[in-house]
């Protein structure tokens, strides 16, 4: 018999892979949070919906956790109906970007209490999250991680098995970094580039099929060329908090890094001038206005 399986957030991503997880045969309890909609189709779907943590837990064996960040995952987790207040043993699978620290702590207190904790972040969009297609990142137990693919498979195209747990939140912060690295790159570079004279379909046509390219570029540059607002839903806001959590981590570490400090900082004044719940791409047109120009008005004409 399939497990019960809980999910906790079913916001862009975790509405899709809450959606293949019951249609993929496991029993689903779900927990609305600001999102009654995706709740509703999800029982329509066959999904049960529960009031608190606890209850989620109370209804399931392993329970799927998709949430903003490191307090949010805690708060879940150990609140006063937490999951870890059903008593039971139970294995805890956190699909969010977390704080390594956060996490490990975590697996730390669970661990005696028979709770098992597998980190398992994602990476790519709502819409591979839809289709079951998403890479999926995996720390954790090797008997935890085993336990935990058959769930991970329902919406995964792709899994990487990264070491013990706390390395896939790791491992998600870095490719965070890098991601973030190219969308700040991609929004100075058009800012130069319209300075000078040339429009983003000029910057688009040297980069595009080239050494350069990648999916990351392509679902930017669908926002800046066609003005395409969902093309990547990934709010500013959150970039931001994730290339902190990295900076917060690297400093622990001892390691000094500079480029990290110089993402972080474009991100973090879109936040401060009111734009956290743009989405990533849109920090092309925030860079651009900070300078006295407009991609907008340049995007679709010659250089």
């Amino acid at each position: 018999m399939a497990e019960r399986v809980g999910f906790i957030g079913v916001g862009l991503m975790g509405h899709g892979m809450a959606k293949n997880i019951v249609e993929k045969g496991f029993p689903l309890t779900v927990l609305a949070r600001r999102k009654r909609e995706a709740v509703d189709d999800l029982k329509s779907r066959g999904a049960s919906e529960a009031a608190s943590p606890r209850a989620v837990a109370e209804a399931s064996d392993a329970v799927v956790i998709c949430v903003t960040g490191s307090p949010e995952v805690e708060e879940v987790v150990l609140g006063s109906q937490g999951l870890s207040s059903a008593g039971k043993p139970l294995m805890i699978i956190d699909c969010s970007s977390s704080d390594p620290a956060s996490t490990l702590r975590l697996a730390a207190e669970l661990q005696p209490k028979g709770i098992a904790f597998v980190d398992a972040p994602l990476s790519r969009t709502p819409k591979d999250a839809w289709e079951g297609t998403l890479d999926v990142m995996v720390g954790g137990d090797k008997a935890a991680v085993a336990r935990a693919r058959p769930i991970l498979a329902t919406f995964a195209g792709r899994m990487v098995e990264t070491g013990p747990v706390g390395t896939g939140h790791t491992m998600k912060l870095l490719n965070n970094f890098v991601s973030m690295g190219y969308a700040a790159l991609y929004s100075e570079g058009l800012t130069v580039a319209v300075k000078a004279g040339l429009s983003p379909k000029v910057f688009d046509e040297v980069i595009r099929n080239g050494r350069m390219d990648c999916p990351f570029y392509r679902t930017f540059f669908q926002y800046v060329l066609e003005r395409d607002r969902d093309a990547h839903r990934f709010t500013i806001a959150n970039a931001c908090k994730d290339v902190t959590y990295l900076a917060r981590f690297a400093a622990a570490l001892g390691v000094v890094n500079p480029l990290g400090g110089a993402v972080r900082n474009s991100f973090a004044q879109a936040v401060a001038t009111g734009h956290g719940e743009d989405y990533v791409p849109m920090l092309s047109d925030l860079v651009a206005e900070w300078n006295g120009v407009s991609l907008a008005a340049k995007s679709g004409a010659k250089g």
